[in-house]
């Protein structure tokens, strides 16, 4: 019988990937991110793109996204006033693992089949 593999001490966590997670991995944040890869958006165009998502929560999260310095927050003008929002050059460079990401859940996440189906 083979000797179990011996486990050396525990390392913590990376701390790039804590502050990663700590932003990113709170609900809808990602989400958010992922349809402004695509371009700009106004407030009501996210907040269909995001099925689930509260007025107040989509705007608490634009909120922190703005503050790490992923997203900008554009008042157009008008009449009438709309507020957008796009990507920072550092929001932008998120796609690439976002893209990695939608790879590896189509392969490892498989969606559930619904009951009855």
């Amino acid at each position: 019988m083979a000797a179990a593999a011996t486990l050396g001490p525990c390392t913590s966590v990376d701390n790039a990937l804590t502050r990663v997670f700590t932003l990113l991995g709170k609900r809808w944040s990602g989400l958010v991110v992922a349809v402004l890869s695509n371009g700009p958006a106004h407030f009501s165009q996210l907040r269909r793109a995001i099925p689930g998502i509260s007025e107040r929560m989509l705007s608490d999260r634009l909120t922190e996204l703005a503050e790490a310095g992923l997203v900008v927050r554009l008042v157009d003008d008008g009449p009438p006033l709309r507020v957008s929002y796009r990507l920072t050059e550092a929001g932008r460079a998120l796609r690439p693992a976002l893209d990695e990401l939608r790879n590896w859940a189509a392969i490892h996440l498989p969606e559930a089949v619904p009951p009855g189906c």
